[in-house]
């Protein structure tokens, strides 16, 4: 075994930069230094030894002069020592000065110091020598009637530990401990205890529970959390032994300890799928959630909660707990709220919908009165969209909604006006019933929207669906209101020259001073330093938004005076009034084109807003039907198609969510019947606990068991060639934050090379944890190394390095076997993922970071070309298939995807067929990607510049 497979139990610091000390100066000091110089000498031995030397002359020196003293220090420190110190000869006997050891630890063990007792017990846990053990054992077991806890506790794991490695040396442990744990009071000892009997003998484990099952929830949480494991095992090997078990699992739920609560809701689930059990469980995770402060404990149990949604029977019963699952909105952490809100609209149904808008509806209210927090915008919007959701789901529930929503047009945080204004679109398109009183709120808000973007989609709200005559008045009088007095450029000029002549409106400010670039005063007049604000105030919105340059709402506002202008010449008989209504609409027009081509905004009118204002005012002028029918019919068209699409793809990906989930049992699947079959259904799940455990250990071999041609050859990377010294190759396993490199090396020659080494360095956000140790390879030997390597982010890495090497005998210098370089994946830290295009948009717009690349391939079908990118990227396309059907020479779309650290990354796929140059011709275009980070953004180029030609294999 190589060093990194033996199992490390002392991890010590050495400084790199210090000189090593030699040999004869370390055994001076362990001879005739005193207790200080000793101990110091002994830390650098142990240093050296651990770094590969052998030292075999200290071994007497170290029990003669250094075992027989009685400093604690000293004593921890020989603990250490003898843990990593050879204890064999070269042919695998033990060596003679060992027992002279042993005598000296059998005397630590009866040594009226209870942390020298109990730390040599901890000692005796890492020996793998059953001669040096077989000495002590009468010492061991008297070790389990000390006073202290401390000594009895490592003393059962001493007991565990040799009887695991050497059943001979005690055979009668079990019965020893269980007789132990009857009589025993403190709470270590009997988890201890209580521990080596699950694994050693579960039966005893198993009477001792009996007798006790009463008194579990009065033990100590330690204790808890070892029967809890045990019932799970019992269990899952044989599942009658659950209803003995199940009200003892009901028990812990109630446990003082969050640990106990967690593993107990967990087992119970896995126990049994009785709805009283999963609505415990789901109620004991629900509480710990609230209760814990950490918000990483919280985004844990919300995933068990969403697990636990996963299975169909058990949505059922978790739909009545959406109410409790709310509570957690309390939580100022905005990831939590997230998923919690995400939860229940996966869980509501048409009987708790009406309860879930009551809860979100105060959320919504509660946000406006707390400005204080960073994360309250965010959460806003995302209410919105819950509540958006809620009532697409529900109709019903629209009417509930909109007042309460309405009022946040005017909020000054746009995305989440528009998240409510996209609402609104949909609401009044959808819901002919609610138009009234959308209309209503609408005209009631309109002058107190802020931003420009709002405000214009207000105003193509009011445009297309006022129907009445009260409501076309209305809306005019409120453009008229928010544009104030007209024609504007003479109204703005008067303005100019009024501020100056009266001068009761201005207010003396105190003069300031400021300084110039040349560091001299310059003294400010205080009548212009009040007038711009003075001006600013005045001014209605839309007059400001023009007068700052804004025009695009001027030409939103032209086609909403032509659409009400038109309604309002059908809906009225009155002639004079149709012109006098057309002649208003046509002077707003007009003054906004003066004012434009004027110099008094900060920017000019663009020319396509110009096209847009004159086409309005043409059409206006000749009232034609068919400029009606394309104003009053055609936009709204278009909208409806564009909803209906949207809420074909919601069904659509519902759909596909809800047939992933739902258990399908084929015609020939053999049924169990319990009274039949000794094991049930749980012999086909894995257990929980082993999971845990290799998980944690960053072990996933189950998974490549499935398919291993695939997984590890695929993996191997070949780092010298088959004609040098020393072959190597290195199997690259990625886990999530690090890559284990498992080197083969193999000793080509008849000599034996002594300290092989092997030497790595990394290029990118990739760092090597620890320095692989030197070898030995014997003529044609050969040898595993480990290496492991922390990943920080997700861009491409390089490792690169050497193998160096003694040849036993030569006197040359050392010999060097430079490798190939290894290339790190970053697709193992890419995972597709899903937004909005609101928020790719927003994304787009935010990330610096952008990487052009030209299509090279010989794909020839553009719809292949891009599944072969989606696929080579692991990025999932944002574009609805629809968009994608069909075929017409171009095609655009938008991919996503989101790496394991949280780092987005996008994608515009903008690619042609060339028809010109024959139906062989390539796929041509561009790939743009955008990032937050720079490596991001080059390493995707990277990948896709690597995989854009289809292999012909």
């Amino acid at each position: 075994m190589t060093a990194a497979e033996n199992v490390c139990y002392t991890l010590i610091n050495v400084a790199m930069d210090s000189e090593p000390p030699t040999e004869i100066s370390m055994k001076a000091d362990l001879e005739k230094g005193d207790i200080k110089s000793k101990t110091e000498a002994l830390k650098k031995v142990i240093i050296m030894i651990l770094n590969g030397e052998k030292l075999p002359g200290l071994l007497m020196t170290i029990i003669r002069f250094v075992l027989p003293l009685q400093d604690h220090t000293i004593k921890k420190l020989l603990l250490v020592f003898w843990e990593i110190v050879p204890k064999t000869t070269p042919d695998g006997k033990l060596l003679q000065e060992m027992i002279l050891v042993c005598d000296a630890y059998r005397k630590d063990l009866q040594h009226p110091n209870e942390f020298i007792r109990g730390s040599t017990l901890r000692f005796l846990c890492k020996l793998k020598e059953s001669e040096l053990l077989e000495p002590l054992m009468p010492a061991i077991r008297a070790c389990l009637e000390h006073r202290h806890s401390y000594v009895r506790r490592n003393a059962v794991l001493a007991i565990y530990t040799i009887y695991r490695n050497f059943e001979n040396l005690i055979p009668d442990a079990p019965e020893l401990i269980h007789d132990f744990l009857v009589n025993e009071k403190d709470a270590s000892c009997k988890r201890n205890a209580f521990m080596m009997l699950i694994h050693a003998d579960q039966d005893r484990a198993l009477d001792y529970l009996s007798t006790c099952i009463d008194q579990v929830h009065t033990f100590g949480d330690i204790l808890q959390l070892v029967i809890v494991e045990l019932i799970y095992k019992v269990c899952h090997a044989n599942p009658s032994e659950r209803a003995r078990f199940i009200r003892c699992i009901y028990n812990l739920l109630q446990s003082s300890s969050p640990a106990v609560k967690y593993e107990a809701a967990g087992t119970l689930v896995t126990l049994s799928s009785a709805p009283t059990a999963i609505k415990a469980a789901a109620q004991c995770y629900i509480d710990l959630i609230i209760k814990e402060s950490d918000n990483n404990v919280k985004l844990i149990v919300l995933d068990r909660l969403i697990e636990l949604k996963e299975h169909p029977t058990h949505e059922r019963v978790l739909q009545d707990l959406v109410m409790d699952i709310l509570r957690v909105l309390s939580t100022p952490d905005l990831e939590v709220r997230k998923k919690t809100l995400q939860l229940a609209l996966d869980l509501v149904s048409s009987r708790n919908v009406e309860e879930l808008v009551i809860v979100l509806k105060k959320e919504v209210i509660k946000t406006n009165n707390v400005t204080e927090h960073e994360d309250t915008d965010k959460y806003r919007q995302l209410l919105v969209r819950t509540l958006h959701s809620c009532s697409v789901r529900f109709p019903d529930m629209a009417a509930n909604v909109i007042p309460v929503l309405m009022e946040f047009l005017s909020d000054s945080n746009e995305a989440a006006a528009a998240d409510v204004l996209e609402f609104v679109r949909e609401a009044i398109q959808r819901f002919d019933n609610l138009r009234p009183l959308i209309i209503e709120k609408m005209l009631e808000v309109f002058h107190a929207i802020k931003t420009v973007k709002i405000y214009r989609g207000a105003l193509w709200i009011l445009g297309e669906y006022c129907n009445t005559k009260e409501d076309i008045q209305s809306v005019m009088t409120e453009v008229r209101r928010s544009l104030g007095e007209i024609p504007i450029v003479e109204n703005e000029i008067k303005k100019e020259a009024g501020e100056v002549k009266s001068e009761e409106e201005v207010s003396v400010a105190p003069t300031q001073k400021l300084v110039t670039e040349m560091g001299t005063y310059a003294t400010q007049s205080a009548l212009s330093s009040s007038r711009p604000s003075k001006k600013d105030e005045d001014r209605p919105p839309l007059r400001g938004f023009m007068m700052d340059g804004d025009f695009f709402v001027a030409a939103a506002l032209a086609t909403t005076l032509t659409k009400v202008a038109l309604r309002y010449v059908a809906i009225v008989q009155d002639k004079r009034k149709h012109n006098a209504f057309i002649a208003e609409a046509m002077l707003i027009m007009a003054t906004i084109l003066h004012l434009g081509k004027s110099s008094l905004p900060k920017k000019p009118i663009t020319d396509d807003d110009v096209d847009r204002i004159s086409l309005c005012l043409k059409v206006l002028s000749e009232c034609s039907p068919l400029m009606n029918e394309i104003f009053n019919k055609e936009c709204r068209k278009s909208l409806s198609h564009m909803l209906s699409v949207k809420l074909e793809e919601e069904k659509l990906s519902q759909k596909k969510e809800s047939e992933k989930r739902s258990v399908t049992v084929q015609a020939d699947d053999p049924i169990s019947f319990m009274q039949l079959t000794a094991k049930n259904e749980m012999t086909s799940k894995e257990d929980q606990f082993q999971l845990s455990l290799l998980a944690a250990m960053g072990n996933t071999q189950r998974k490549e068991a499935a398919n291993p041609l695939a997984s590890k050859l695929n993996k191997v990377t070949q780092l010298t060639g088959f004609s040098d010294p020393v072959y190597a190759e290195a199997y690259v396993h990625v886990n999530q934050y690090d890559i284990v490199l498992d080197v083969l090396v193999v000793n080509q020659t008849s000599d034996t090379l002594q300290n092989c080494t092997l030497e790595l360095a990394t290029l990118g956000d990739l760092k090597l944890v620890e320095k692989p140790s030197p070898l030995t390879l014997a003529p044609h030997d050969f040898a595993n190394i480990k290496a492991n390597v922390k990943v920080a982010s997700t861009e491409n890495g390089i490792i690169f390095g050497n193998i160096v090497y003694d040849v036993s005998g030569a006197a040359s210098d050392r010999n060097c076997v430079v490798l190939s370089d290894i290339h790190i994946d970053i697709m193992d830290y890419i995972q597709p993922a899903s937004c909005t295009d609101a928020e790719f948009r927003q994304m787009w717009a935010e990330f610096e970071w952008e990487n052009k690349v030209t299509v090279n391939t010989n794909i020839i079908d553009l719809n292949e070309y891009l599944q072969h990118i989606l696929k080579s990227t692991n990025m999932k396309c944002l574009t609805p298939e629809k968009a994608l059907s069909g075929f017409c020479g171009f095609m655009a779309a938008n991919l996503y995807a989101r790496s394991i650290f949280g780092e987005d990354a996008l994608a515009n796929v903008s690619i042609e067929k060339p028809i010109h140059l024959g139906p062989d011709a390539p796929v041509n275009g561009h790939i743009r990607i955008r990032a937050k980070s720079q490596g991001m953004a080059l390493s995707l180029g990277d990948k896709i510049n690597l995989s854009q030609k289809k292999s012909n294999v």
